[in-house]
């Protein structure tokens, strides 16, 4: 087509609601047009440029073994909900509902919608890593959109997932994805630097923005300006070279505001290293470990386990799952006897006799085998001998854990009555005294909450359930 007959509409003078100079030329130059705040019509012009960009994105993706998804815009409620986020990620969501009056919501991420599609069709690690790309438009409803396309309120995003077995196979993965962001930031001539940054809503345990200088940026940044010299351009798609290279980078001081410690900063970095100014976030990337598989059930077999989460980087169970439980079923629960006592006696084994004849290391491992498969399962309270936690303390951090305390005296005085307990058949108390403070710490280490058991059962149970809903 002749650039006689494009259709550019320029603008003479400065629209008022433009602020910043990208803002002012892009309307100018007839690259786009406001709709609505924070929403805009792309037009040929800028429409062809962010098509340009999109092929370069698109490639570096490519590189790294990412496959090219697209997901709706428009997600059922009902898989944020099993995640825990749905009310938690405020008033940016656009929630809508449809003529059956189901509760739909205008995607702003889809987490929850890339773990429903691997749910659904991967079952074994033998199909694993996958890595997932989509490109498509979001929508968040900024209570302040401005700068543009900067802060608008429906954008065009590349948003990418990695599913993994393990935690250093989710790390690589990771590094797959910092080294192809640096690249493609490098293509778009951008100078990016990784920073350590906080999570957000998004969550996760790790997680860095890349940031370009920008005096108009919403971002404080903190660094050692010596990172502007890295590169990553001898950097393969090898484990050992991406580890290298993301600690390369990461010798640096470099943090965003959410992460700054000043005593810190002046201590690691020289007077004439340090920069203290303002970028703004063209990228992020997060470890999520199994903060979304694990409460969506995303799950695979593997080798001798019946299920395991698909990373193993352990997040606590929501506790709104815990408090949907009736009072009945967890006293009962309680009242009962270890599940894994059960789960024996089923196989016509006996603990007294297994420690008797095959020794404690060998009771320990049948226990070991039996917890994996029962913390899989779906509304199901545990309630664990007291020296469980020797061997399967990182099996237990894959589920909430209450501790039920109680003082010494009172647990010789309960372990006296009970002729059942293999450690405990002769010298109570001082065994138990042995025992005791063999545990605590490892008890008090692995618990995400702590009640008082010193009373009866039903008064427990209530002291349980109130503190879940506080």
């Amino acid at each position: 087509m002749l650039l006689s007959n494009s259709f550019i509409p320029i603008l003479k003078n400065n629209p008022s609601e433009a602020k910043i100079k990208s803002h002012q030329l892009m309307l100018r130059v007839g690259m786009i047009k406001q709709a609505s705040a924070g929403i805009y019509s792309w037009l040929p012009l800028g429409f062809k440029v962010m098509k340009k960009i999109e092929d370069i994105v698109r490639q570096e993706q490519n590189k790294i073994g990412a496959q090219e998804i697209l997901m709706p815009t428009i997600q059922s409620s009902e898989i944020w909900k099993e995640s825990g986020r749905y009310d938690d990620y405020g008033e940016e969501m656009l929630r809508i509902t449809d003529r059956q009056n189901r509760e739909m919501l205008y995607g702003p991420t889809n987490e929850e919608q890339v773990t429903e599609i691997f749910r659904s069709s991967i079952k074994s690690y033998k199909s694993l890593p996958q890595l997932m790309y989509h490109i498509q438009w979001k929508f968040r409803d900024e209570i302040r959109p401005r700068f543009g396309i900067m802060r608008g309120r429906e954008f065009y995003m590349k948003d990418a997932y990695s599913f993994d077995v393990s935690d250093e196979e989710a790390f690589y993965s990771y590094n797959k994805f910092f080294l192809s962001y640096l690249r493609t930031f490098k293509r778009l001539s951008l100078t990016a630097i990784p920073m350590a940054a906080d999570t957000g809503p998004i969550g996760g345990n790790l997680s860095h923005e890349f940031i370009i200088l920008a005096d108009t940026g919403e971002s404080k940044i903190f660094t050692d300006k010596r990172i502007f010299d890295l590169d990553s351009d001898d950097t393969q798609l090898e484990k050992a070279s991406l580890d290298s290279m993301r600690k390369k980078y990461e010798q640096f001081y470099a943090v965003t505001d959410e992460k700054f410690n000043k005593k810190e900063f002046e201590k690691i970095v020289s007077k004439e290293n340090q920069l203290i100014t303002k970028g703004i976030e063209v990228g992020h990337i997060f470890y999520f470990g199994d903060k979304y598989s694990k409460p969506m059930e995303a799950s695979v077999d593997l080798p001798g386990v019946k299920k395991d989460f698909v990373n193993s980087r352990i997040d606590r169970w929501i506790k709104r799952n815990i408090c949907q439980v009736p009072q009945g079923f967890i006293e009962k629960s309680l009242r009962s006897k270890n599940i894994l006592d059960t789960q024996l006696k089923k196989a016509e084994i006996i603990c007294k006799e297994i420690f008797k004849n095959r020794g404690e290391d060998n009771f320990r491992k049948i226990e070991t085998a039996m917890l994996r498969e029962v913390i899989v399962k779906d509304n199901v309270i545990i309630s664990t001998g007291g020296g469980t936690i020797l061997k399967n303390e990182e099996i237990l951090k894959k589920s909430y854990n209450i501790l039920l305390h109680c003082e010494l005296s009172d647990l010789i005085k309960r372990a006296s009555r009970n002729k059942n307990r293999p450690l405990l058949s002769s010298n109570v108390e001082n065994k138990m005294k042995d025992l005791f403070n063999e545990r605590k710490d490892l008890y008090n280490k692995i618990a995400d909450l702590k009640i008082d058991a010193s009373t009866n059962i039903t008064k427990t149970v209530k002291d349980i359930l109130n503190s879940l809903e506080s």
